[in-house]
């Protein structure tokens, strides 16, 4: 099958907390920017199947596969069986005594289970998305391979490396061959700097981190705390999220790939390797109630720190390092399936979102409600940001879908009033100072013009915008935030169900089927409000489902296809397995424990 052809759901994530490599059900690794999640990736072979490159290991005869992650961890194991044969390969982006390392390093352990095993490598990099041309550098230490800023070194051990690095077609290549048999044990690793000197590690050593890896990891979901409905899927779901946390900042990124289309047309091919506001909010009360404590205390840090950086201005989103997020910028590359744009950047980061001030609110609500305290700095920016809100909320703004139309979202107006709800905590609790009294009047305001102007008795809705008759699945995670879990969200649902529902799956607003798959998240929204509005056998039954629409794995892409079940969109998606934990945590505390059984 052509590269560009593979189905989304056959790729697995793993990740070091810097960057994030995506393998394939052969063994193959078409996606790898190193050594950051935002670097131009040098193996892009996902989106660029002339010159992407790619890190091949497998067979070289005809094989089927099994694989999981190793329990508790993010660490993939891939079981090739054959004729001959099997031969069980251990993929993970390695960690180092004290955590991260301060490089890149991608060590694929290959264990012979039974038999003998011809095996044959190959370490292709790719272009840059055409903006770098690779080359090898000869030292007396290692040949390395250079791809502008970028240096990568192989090393290995048992791995039969031919001599010298040879030439394709796109550039330089390594490649080796060796035969298992049982009880062998075979190394590859890769390891990469960008801009700065290249440490090449010992193979032994790597082989050493692989275990060293499965136990941070294993020691993470150690910690982690749950104990309810699903847990073993609850976990995957959280140690997915983890992958997409940027460990040198605390940001968190909303998926780990770009321009992977949203439908068989193009157009809608964004890039998501950068910090949403609204998704850093949703991990941040996700964490507290796990009890994941330096991951909710390092995103908070850092949000905070951005935002003051930047101004007195809420943006909707900011590079992984804090910094704007840039415009886009187009790449003259294939793209998945051949269907383009392939960009970096977005040109969403300089929209008004008047619910970005509902998020950074509540995202401090929730870490104070944790038994945290706030620093006066802080304290102030929070009451500034429920003053602005009360002056803003009238305002047309892009919405929560960035769209180009500026209107009076409905859920937009709620995000205000969850801002100005939690302010009012927060001042009542002594936590920011200002007018709680104040507060208190415009958020009443909100809810009376929301009343007035985003119902629709003959919908028997909340709509998507003042005046339509329009849907909109967003106005669901107002069942959670405590605006309506009354009738009128309930008969919303009804009318959300039948209009853009598709079996378990939803799309995200009236009209969008014509241009995008179902959305991953706004499902497991509805299931969320179900079960808040009181009607779990609903809710226990969409979640049943939903389950089986994740990959082999338990991964979630940004969307899926309602017909064949087929993932689009990027992926992993921080916001689909946000909103499959938060599902899961609400139907824990509000189904009572004869209703859930044994999930």
């Amino acid at each position: 099958m052509p590269p560009s052809a593979r189905p989304l759901a056959s790729y697995a994530p793993i990740g070091d907390g810097r960057t994030v490599a995506l393998i394939g059900l052969d063994g193959r690794i078409d996606w790898l920017p190193l050594p950051g999640l935002t670097d131009l990736p040098v193996f892009a072979r996902l989106l660029d199947e002339q010159t992407g490159g790619c890190v091949e290991l497998q067979p070289t005869g005809k094989f089927r596969t099994e694989r999981r992650y190793v329990p508790e961890t993010n660490v993939l194991e891939t079981t090739f069986l054959t004729d001959a044969g099997t031969v069980r390969v251990t993929d993970a982006l390695v960690s180092g005594v004290a955590g991260r390392l301060p490089w890149a390093e991608l060590a694929r352990r290959i264990d012979g289970v039974e038999g003998e095993v011809a095996m044959h490598w190959r370490v292709q990099p790719g272009s840059s998305l055409q903006t770098a041309a690779p080359w090898v550098e000869r030292t007396e230490h290692a040949d390395i391979i250079r791809s502008g800023a970028t240096a990568l070194v192989v090393v290995g051990f048992a791995h039969g490396p031919i001599a010298a690095a040879s030439e394709s077609s796109v550039g330089p290549e390594q490649e080796g061959s060796f035969t298992t048999s049982q009880g062998s044990r075979h190394l590859i690793a890769l390891a990469a700097t960008h801009g700065e000197p290249l440490h090449i590690p010992d193979a032994h050593n790597v082989d050493l981190g692989i275990d060293r890896t499965v136990q941070h990891w294993q020691h993470w979901s150690s910690v982690f705390s749950y104990d309810g409905p699903w847990r073993s899927h609850v976990q995957r779901n959280a140690l997915a999220l983890k992958l997409l946390i940027h460990s040198p900042s605390g940001a968190i990124a909303a998926a780990a790939t770009t321009s992977l289309p949203e439908n068989p047309r193009g157009g809608k091919n964004w890039d998501y390797r950068f910090a949403w506001v609204r998704d850093l909010a949703y991990t941040a009360h996700a964490l507290v109630r796990f009890g994941l404590r330096e991951e909710t205390h390092a995103a908070l840090s850092w949000l905070l720190r951005t935002i003051r950086e930047h101004g007195s201005d809420l943006h909707v989103m900011y590079a992984l390092d804090g910094s704007r997020v840039p415009e886009p910028h187009e790449y003259d590359v294939s793209g998945w399936r051949g269907i383009g744009p392939v960009v970096t950047g977005n040109p969403a980061g300089s929209q008004l979102q008047l619910g970005v001030y509902g998020d950074l609110v509540a995202i401090c609500r929730t870490y104070v409600d944790a038994g945290n305290v706030l620093d006066v700095e802080t304290s102030r920016l929070l009451a500034s940001i429920a003053d602005r809100t009360c002056d803003v909320w009238r305002n047309p703004d892009s919405g929560m879908w960035e769209l180009p139309e500026e209107r009076h979202y409905t859920s937009s107006k709620m995000g205000c009033w969850k801002a100005l709800e939690d302010a009012i905590a927060l001042a009542e609790s002594g936590a920011i100072p200002g007018s709680a009294e104040r507060w208190r009047a415009e958020r009443d305001r909100i809810r009376a013009w929301i009343d007035a102007h985003c119902w629709s008795e003959s919908r028997g809705a909340y709509v998507f915008f003042a005046g339509s008759d329009q849907l909109d699945a967003s106005v669901l995670l107002h069942a959670p935030s405590g605006f309506d879990r009354g009738e009128r969200m309930a008969s919303t649902i009804d009318a959300l169900s039948a209009e853009l529902g598709a079996g378990a799956l939803m799309y995200r607003y009236s009209g969008v089927a014509d241009e995008e798959k179902t959305f991953v998240a706004c499902a497991f929204w509805r299931v969320e409000a179900l079960a808040c509005v009181g009607r779990h056998d609903e809710a226990l039954a969409l979640m049943e489902t939903l389950i089986e629409h994740a990959n082999d794995v338990g991964i979630y892409a940004e969307m899926i296809d309602a017909d064949d079940g087929a993932a689009w969109g990027n992926t992993p998606q921080a916001l689909s397995h946000l909103a499959f934990l938060t599902a899961a945590m609400t139907i824990r505390e509000v189904v009572p424990a004869d209703e859930l059984g044994d999930r």
